[in-house]
């Protein structure tokens, strides 16, 4: 009975080692990935965050400006068009 137990104490202690040795491996492919993204990101030509933020509001803001010159030009062709007519002489 002794041996048996033995055994099975061996046997967890094997698995053991195996799941942490597993672990590591894992660990290890998931920071070499991680690495290879980094360096493979860095060669492209990505914009941050920041830079995207501020684009965007720049373009709100072109946005609002357009609308708001189109609001006066037609504000303007509409009392042109209700002004008299000059006849020239």
């Amino acid at each position: 009975m002794q041996s048996r137990s033995k055994f099975l104490d061996d046997m967890s202690q094997l698995m053991t080692n195996a799941m942490g040795v597993a672990q590591g491996a894992r660990t290890e492919a998931e920071t070499a990935m991680k690495s290879m993204i980094d360096r493979w990101m860095a060669g492209r030509d990505f914009v941050t965050r920041e830079e995207f933020d501020a684009v965007r509001l720049m373009a709100q803001k072109a946005r609002e400006e357009n609308e708001a010159l189109t609001a006066r030009i037609a504000a303007l062709e509409a009392a042109v068009a209700k002004a008299p007519k000059k006849k020239d002489a």
